[in-house]
């Protein structure tokens, strides 16, 4: 369940974040805005702030996320969701840079992280058919015997 605007920094936040929009970019985001479009609470989102994979910017107290924030917001989600670790997310992120000049590092970084996870995941497939065939054999075999043969 979403965590509701009940401190005074949250109104304060959608307060600023609608003073300071630009309708035909929608440049800022509120953290309740982040939270629902995310499907995530507000304490996930300060989770990360603490973490420091997040830092959104302060408006008279009031956390205010910009696209790049809204971005690595998605980026750690889709990560967590393939079971990487916050170091392992911390260093993808660290890797950009402040205007995009490690792009290239970045995606070394994940050609090699998704290599070994496909050969790891390659390998436990792997170990889960021979578990399968050994279970069907000796299924199969007790069918045998139950039926008399």
């Amino acid at each position: 369940m979403l965590d509701t605007p009940d401190r005074p920094d949250d109104a304060a936040a959608q307060a600023v974040v609608a003073s300071h929009r630009d309708t035909d970019t929608g440049e800022l985001f509120g953290i309740t805005e982040l939270c629902r479009e995310f499907g995530i609470t507000l304490r996930t989102i300060r989770f990360y702030e603490d973490k420091g994979l997040l830092a959104p910017r302060r408006v008279n107290g009031a956390r205010v996320y910009t696209r790049r924030d809204r971005a690595r917001l998605a980026l750690i989600l889709r990560s967590k969701a393939i079971g990487a670790s916050l170091a392992e997310i911390q260093h993808y992120l660290d890797l950009y840079g402040d205007n995009g000049e490690g792009r290239v590092q970045q995606l070394a970084y994940v050609v090699e992280r998704t290599d070994l996870a496909i050969r790891d995941l390659e390998a436990k497939r792997a170990g889960l058919d021979a578990t399968l065939a050994e279970l069907r054999l000796i299924n199969e075999t007790a069918r045998r015997q139950l039926d008399g043969g």
